[in-house]
């Protein structure tokens, strides 16, 4: 197998950096245009264009808006274009400087958070510009979030452009509270490597070339996949500072081995997607401030660059290059655990199977919905751009909560003599297979011990490409009694949404098909459920984001039910019930679908 290893590294010769006139500035008033404020955000950037190229890496330079105004910004960008072959790219990141709030009389910096009639007079404006300095238009652009309207936009008016930083993986609710509520950038769900984003909605890849948004999306950061999922997503990735940050170094010797386990970790991706792995780097000046940023001081910030680079430049000699992956068995490298999880993205689903739970799906985002999110001023999300999902297990509890009510998660639970197991209990591990159709995780085997029989069970995930389903195959490997019998309950609690708070539920329509007792009931939070031996499916027709979500199965002895919830527990079930013995196996499939 090939094994290609492609870094993005850029750099943007951000004016007014990220935090850094509050820091420069203290005690002054308020002032984007302070001399000191431009030489040191100048002065950074040289210093990152130099660690490059000493280190043998080409950058891609993303001028922003401010720094076309700065002629020394624009002959660096130049010069190294000519002497290293670095691309000349656009932000549009860094807009605050003095022009920009004169011209356009606000404060707001985040380009997906304008009007759309505003998001084309600032693009106009800023590629324009970039053109009138430069002769030609940039292949790419980026922020940190760009919705399916202004990248349709930006390509219609200007067709060189090929690639976009368009998101910032996981950085949605968690992040906004370990910036003390303040950091308004709502936006997980997303891809964690490259895409090729729909016309529709950015998150979600484009299934066919009628989709294709004729660009291909990177997010902002290369960051951890468990640490971040599980935790503040900030301060754990292939930043540097973003590690120092998360207080991941040893204070005495300034030493971080996990910045390069983290780096070294996307490049094992390649096993599981063609030979193909890919990483970022992305550090804007304000992480590197003369005057130190939290509690590093400026000499650590500078060695942490430093040394982050001089590790890419190492693989590169070593020829040990990467690009798209699609999946990802990631293990935890940050607090010696054992956890592991699998992450799986196509252009209908995003996924997330969790082995500390038994193999339990714990983050659903239906893709195949395709929903047409519209973001910024004038729209129903100023700021929330995340894709909605099904199943959350951060936002909506999972399968451990704290009171009587249900937590979103797709497992099984085990029965047999009125006692009772959920396979969320049941740590176990994946091994990665795939076929020319197919990505397929085989669990190790889980002893379930009851008061007088001991079952083992084995579990194999499937997601076959080109298909909206994710294939569960449960197979009873041997009991302690062979002539006994336990009851197996495949289930789904779900929900929908974007934040921690619930919605409205009451639109939602819960159907089982065939089978002895068919029906379907109207969401109105009463506890209802109905139950059905012998048919198919259980489903979940949910307006409010253009998604059917349904449980099959096809064993014709199985008795499929819904159950609705109720206020203090706004979720539903879909489930199947089923005797199973020694040797036998229980297939049911989950599949999304676009509602309409």
């Amino acid at each position: 197998m090939q094994n290609d290893f492609i870094v993005n590294i850029i750099h943007r010769p951000e004016m007014v950096p990220e935090y850094a006139e509050k820091v420069t500035g203290q005690g002054k008033k308020e002032d984007i245009g302070r001399k000191s404020l431009l030489t040191e955000s100048l002065d950074i950037f040289k210093f990152q264009q130099e660690t490059a190229h000493k280190n043998g890496l080409k950058t891609t330079i993303h001028m922003t808006y401010a720094s076309l105004f700065n002629e020394e910004a624009v002959s660096i960008a130049k010069h190294d274009h000519d002497e290293y072959g670095d691309e000349i790219a656009l932000s549009l990141l860094g807009l605050p400087c003095e022009e920009f709030r004169k011209k356009y009389n606000t404060k707001d910096f985040c380009i997906w958070m304008f009007s759309m009639e505003d998001k084309m007079r600032i693009v106009d404006d800023v590629f324009g510009k970039f053109h009138d300095i430069f002769g030609f238009y940039p292949e790419s652009t980026g922020s940190y979030y760009m919705d399916a309207d202004l990248t349709n936009y930006i390509k219609s008016q200007y067709p060189s452009v090929k690639c976009a930083v368009a998101t910032c993986w996981e950085e949605g609710p968690k992040a906004y509270h370990t910036c003390n509520n303040s950091w308004y950038t709502l936006f997980d769900g997303g891809p964690w490597n490259p895409w090729i984003p729909s016309k529709q909605n950015t998150h979600a890849p484009a299934a066919n070339e009628e989709e294709d948004s004729g660009i291909v999306a990177i997010p902002h950061l290369s960051r951890d996949l468990i640490a971040c999922y599980d935790g503040n997503g900030s301060n754990f990735g292939t930043h540097p500072q973003n590690v120092l940050r998360g207080m991941i170094y040893d204070t005495k010797t300034w030493e971080y081995p996990y910045l390069y386990n983290i780096i070294d970790q996307y490049r094992d991706l390649g096993k599981y997607n063609d030979g193909y792995s890919y990483n970022m780097m992305f550090v804007g000046p304000g992480w590197l401030n003369k005057m130190g940023r939290w509690e590093a001081p400026y000499e650590l910030l500078k060695k942490s660059y430093e040394d982050g680079m001089a590790y890419y430049g190492k693989l590169k000699k070593e020829g040990k290059p990467y690009k798209e992956p699609e999946c990802a068995l990631w293990r935890d490298i940050l607090y010696g655990s054992d956890k592991q999880v699998f992450w799986y993205a196509d252009p209908y689903m995003r996924a997330c199977i969790n082995m500390d739970q038994g193999g339990a799906l714990v983050d659903l985002r239906p893709y195949v919905s395709k929903l047409e999110w519209k973001v910024g001023i004038g729209t129903p999300h100023v700021q929330d751009a995340s894709y909605p999902f099904l199943i959350q297990e951060k936002y909506r509890a999972g399968y451990f909560t704290h009171y009587a009510g249900e937590g979103t998660v797709r497992s099984a639970k085990i029965s047999h003599g009125g006692e009772e197991v959920d396979l969320c209990l049941c740590r176990t591990k994946a091994h990665f297979t795939e076929t020319k159709d197919a990505k397929i995780l085989t669990l190790d085997p889980v002893d379930i011990e009851f008061y007088d029989l001991t079952v083992t069970l084995q579990t194999v995930i499937t997601f076959e490409k080109g298909s909206s389903a994710v294939k569960y195959e449960r197979k009873i490997l041997k009991m302690s009694d062979p002539d006994a019998e336990v009851a197996i309950n495949e289930y789904m609690v779900g929900c929908y949404g974007t934040t921690e708070y619930p919605e409205d539920m009451t639109n939602i329509t819960l159907a089982v098909t065939g089978g002895d007792n068919e029906g379907s009931v109207k969401y109105e939070y009463k506890c209802r459920e109905i139950a059905s031996q012998g048919a198919s499916e259980a489903s979940a027709l949910i307006p409010d984001i253009d998604t059917l979500v349904s449980l099959k199965t096809d064993a014709k002895d199985a008795s499929v039910y819904i159950r609705e919830g109720y206020a203090f527990s706004p979720m539903y079930t879909l489930g199947m019930n089923k005797k199973i013995t020694e040797g036998e196996v229980v297939t049911t499939w989950l599949n999304l679908a676009k509602a309409n």
